[in-house]
């Protein structure tokens, strides 16, 4: 007997099924007799003790990585202040605030991030969902091209644009894009739209498709499904593709330093500003700007996580 809809038989499992119970046997045959309350509690204590090790030293690490970030900067500021404003008002944050092209940085920082995170969206939307819901000639292909910003490195991707920019058309507008403002939104645009793809297909997968189904059978056209029923179920993957975007924007470097160039007071943006600082030897500046760096992030994810409550989850 099969079932009309899938084609499976319906006394037979599905093949998820009989591995589980394949798995099933196997532990139990490993087993041999049936534990004890005692054994299984201490079994279960050991199993996840070790998950909390494995992972929680990764945690550590980063955290470790922030407090060393966060120390360095409480004793280079101890160590040239003489008083409590002194502390306050000459700390390697607020100095590097003061610094006018540290600002510029900061504002084009801000300005390029959202414009590319803003274009990711908007492609990785109508991309993901042609991914998820579709079958087509090429799907497969494409799926790998998409990946191919995420595993080249970063350098690579810079100087593939660079290169991609002396032929026509783009040649023909060489001299208003490279090494300019727009290269960089170009350049982060490039690399952090392939996770919002990822972000969004993920996002649809996981959305009935039965739901639109409905609403395309009460007499609506598939946009107005898609629009009405299926981007207010995903505005939760949205945000997120939106936050994943922008943050790979901020942390982008390689693509930026070959394609856009890092030229104070043009196209310096934050990841540069580490560079430029750290090429003049000003260590305490560089530290600075990477702890901006890490709050913005930082503040930014903590919005995200206000914003995207649980009646925006996807169901």
């Amino acid at each position: 007997m099969s079932d009309a809809r899938t084609g499976q038989s319906v006394d037979e499992p599905d093949s998820e099924g009989r591995v589980a119970e394949r798995a099933i046997k196997t532990a139990a045959e490993v087993v041999g007799r049936s534990p004890t309350a005692v054994g299984v509690r201490n079994s279960n204590r050991i199993f996840y003790a070790s998950f909390a090790v494995i992972g929680g030293s990764y945690a550590l690490l980063i955290l470790l990585m922030l407090l060393a970030d966060a120390a360095y900067m409480v004793d280079e500021a101890v160590s040239t202040s003489e008083t409590w404003t002194d502390l306050l008002t000459r700390n390697p944050i607020m100095q590097a605030l003061g610094d006018r092209r540290i600002r510029y940085s900061i504002w084009l920082s801000m300005l390029s991030c959202t414009m590319s995170a803003v274009l990711s969206v908007f492609v990785a939307v109508p991309m993901g969902y042609l991914l998820s819901r579709h079958n087509f000639c090429g799907k497969r292909l494409l799926d790998a091209v998409l990946d191919i910003p995420i595993v080249l490195p970063p350098l690579v991707i810079g100087l593939s644009l660079l290169i991609l920019f002396q032929f026509p058309p783009f040649s023909w507008f060489v001299r208003d894009i490279v090494y300019q403002v727009p290269a960089v939104i170009l350049a982060q645009f490039s690399v952090a739209c392939a996770f919002a793809v990822r972000t969004m297909k993920s996002t649809f997968d996981h959305i009935d498709p039965r739901c639109e189904d409905v609403a395309v059978s009460l007499g609506c056209t598939r946009s107005q499904a898609f629009g009405w029923v299926l981007l207010p179920a995903a505005s939760r993957g949205i945000l997120t593709a939106f936050t994943l975007a922008w943050a790979r924007s901020l942390g982008e470097f390689g693509p930026l330093l070959i394609f856009a160039g890092a030229t104070r007071m043009k196209t310096e943006v934050l990841s540069t500003t580490v560079f430029l600082e750290l090429n003049v030897g000003d260590i305490e500046a560089a530290v600075a700007v990477s702890f901006i760096m890490i709050m913005a992030a930082v503040i930014v994810l903590m919005l995200t996580r206000a914003i995207g409550s649980d009646h925006h989850a996807i169901g």
